[in-house]
């Protein structure tokens, strides 16, 4: 299970829209100084996502949790995302290619390009079909005990 650290902004019943910060692993890295991708990181850090995660636990906004995502979910969304259009764009290019071999490249390159429009419409419909499907949701796991309640037990 991949796990995150969050904090709620709103809590519902069987729910909670939590906020979560996003970051790169390109602090880790030690070429980050003249890395592309670094630069980039650097805009998008800091910035914060906000989604809605099942929770059957008593939530207060504020609250900091931990949210869970089941194993396979990130994958399989990122196939459907970048790979499907990507492959009924090449589909729809060489499906062109074939049937319109002398006719130029304007049939490849409006084939392809249908290919791909046909791709973001599968997304949608597949991304729409999971939306309510409890196993590519997020899951609240469990409530972050912050250092400072935990000394003040201790004292």
């Amino acid at each position: 299970m991949i796990e995150e650290r969050a904090r709620v902004a709103e809590a519902g019943d069987g729910y909670a829209w939590v906020e979560i910060e996003r970051r790169s692993a390109c602090g880790n890295c030690h070429a980050n100084d003249g890395c592309g991708t670094a630069a980039l990181a650097t805009v998008w850090s800091g910035r914060q996502m906000r989604t809605r995660a099942i929770s059957n636990l008593p939530l207060r906004s504020g609250d900091e949790v931990i949210v869970g995502l089941a194993d396979g979910v990130l994958l399989r969304g990122a196939l459907l995302a970048y790979l499907l259009p990507l492959v009924l764009m090449l589909a729809g290019a060489l499906l062109g290619d074939a049937a319109f071999a002398s006719a130029g490249e304007e049939p490849v390159i409006l084939l392809g390009a249908l290919g791909l429009g046909l791709g973001f419409l599968a997304v949608r419909v597949a991304s729409r079909s999971w939306q309510d499907d409890v196993r590519f949701q997020p899951v609240v796991l469990r409530r972050v005990i912050a250092l400072e309640s935990v000394e003040g037990l201790t004292s």
